[in-house]
């Protein structure tokens, strides 16, 4: 059972996909707006880094996915839909500006990445794991990356929960309460991965995302639309 569980982020990759194409379905039809691309973004960077832990359990472990798996998981983690919730709540130009910033960031960390050498004697054939770089320090730009994802995603998410429960509007409190905890549960789950159970990693990544879509479908549902205001595509701190 525990082997079965590797194999968990091939299913999060194929519900990640179609996550991915339902937001930028949206984001045409809605004019193109910029958090509606940045969340996009963010579930498509989120079911590739998956991909890359579902490959290595089918396929064993390789240098070229474990760097792959780490840029756009341990590195960019929930960065993206961040930058989505950026685009909502703060001025337009503030918000590019963040963005330059964020994306010249993990470029530069991306680099570092690449070019740093794998100690192949902490490999797992069927996991990833950031222990195998060698040069530690690279590690250390993840956390400003996760802290920033961790303000503006959770932070936004649970401000706009305790908005719309004041209001008393129940679709939108639980739809935001939804992309809360799930943006919070792939956090936990990595730092179960330094303790060296990855495979926990992988089940929150799978809830998570369920828990986030739900979030979207809740707060994107016509049916439950009942003013103009209601019909926006997403909590005003989410997508």
């Amino acid at each position: 059972m525990k082997d079965a569980v590797y194999y968990l982020p091939i299913v999060t990759t194929v519900v990640s996909a179609v996550f991915t194409l339902l937001i930028f379905q949206r984001w045409r039809e809605r004019g193109r707006p910029g958090h509606l691309f940045w969340w996009g973004l963010g579930v498509a960077v989120f079911g590739i880094g998956t991909f890359f832990e579902g490959f290595t359990a089918l396929f064993g472990w390789h240098a070229a996915v474990f760097r792959g798996w780490y840029i756009t998981g341990a590195l960019l983690g929930g960065a993206p839909p961040a930058q989505g919730t950026v685009f909502l709540l703060l001025p337009r130009r503030t918000a590019r500006w963040l963005a330059a910033a964020l994306v010249c960031y993990v470029a530069i960390a991306a680099v570092f990445v690449l070019l740093t050498p794998l100690d192949a004697s902490l490999t797992d054939d069927h996991k990833l794991a950031g222990d195998v770089i060698e040069w530690t320090w690279v590690r250390a730009f993840s956390p400003l990356v996760n802290t920033y994802a961790f303000v503006f995603l959770v932070g936004g998410a649970v401000a706009s929960w305790a908005r719309y429960r004041r209001e008393g509007n129940v679709r939108r409190s639980w739809a935001n309460a939804f992309i809360a905890v799930g943006a919070v549960l792939p956090g936990i789950g990595g730092s179960f991965t330094r303790a060296g159970f990855t495979e926990v990693l992988y089940v929150t990544e799978f809830i998570g995302l369920l828990l986030i879509f739900a979030g979207y479908r809740l707060s994107t549902a016509p049916a439950a639309a009942t003013s103009a205001s209601e019909r926006e595509p997403l909590p005003q701190a989410a997508v």
